[in-house]
């Protein structure tokens, strides 16, 4: 199998996939971004399903190891947060089509994103775990795991899901937009870690 060929068309797979999903998306219009015939693209991957699996389980690996690894290290939660949440907002600056389709997708397929999640290695049982200790240990309030990772994920990917509408209802040009981007990276962490802090 001819790399350079399959690389260039998992590029345009990936380019039409993002954009219109996958109910959205044919095989011509990959091929037609590839620059080469539907027959060629079928002898490379045999259905839109086999190629579509490749490229969400590639989107997904954009998206997670980096912070797997930020969440898993031997840190504590309050130097971890600011660490994912930068990472995050790095990682959706410089792909920002792919947050949309991850959730398009995971709405219409579930296990998918599940399945892909252990391929890649990822343990919540770990996050978790590091969690409960430091509310038994009386570092941070009571707090259940699934919220504090829902708010973390929620708080940092909603701005690009919404980019749109937060810049119209706010009047945001590009360069606004781009600066109160840089600014979630501050202050989502702040706020987080104030809901955390115990009561004194």
């Amino acid at each position: 199998m001819d790399q350079n060929t399959e690389q260039l068309i998992f590029r345009a797979a990936r380019k039409v996939f993002t954009l219109k999903g996958y109910n959205g998306a044919r095989m011509q219009e990959i091929a037609d971004e590839a620059g080469i015939n539907k027959a060629l693209l079928h002898y490379y991957f045999r259905n839109k399903d086999k190629l579509f699996e490749g490229v969400f389980g590639d989107v997904l690996k954009t998206l997670f190891p980096g912070l797997t690894n930020i969440l898993t290290a031997d840190l504590p939660l309050f130097e971890k947060i600011p660490l994912f949440v930068c990472q995050y907002i790095d990682i959706l600056t410089n792909n920002p089509e792919i947050a949309g389709f991850v959730l398009y997708e995971l709405r219409l397929n579930p296990q998918r994103l599940v399945g892909n999640m252990r391929d890649i290695g990822i343990d919540m049982n770990l996050i978790r775990s590091q969690i409960e200790s430091e509310v038994a240990a009386g570092i941070i309030r009571p707090v259940k795991p699934e919220h504090l990772i829902a708010n973390l994920i929620s708080m940092t990917i909603f701005p690009f899901i919404a980019r749109p509408v937060l810049m119209s209802v706010a009047g945001m040009d590009e360069v606004h937009y781009t600066k109160f981007i840089e600014e979630r990276k501050r202050i989502v962490p702040e706020t987080i870690i104030q809901s955390l802090k115990p009561i004194q």
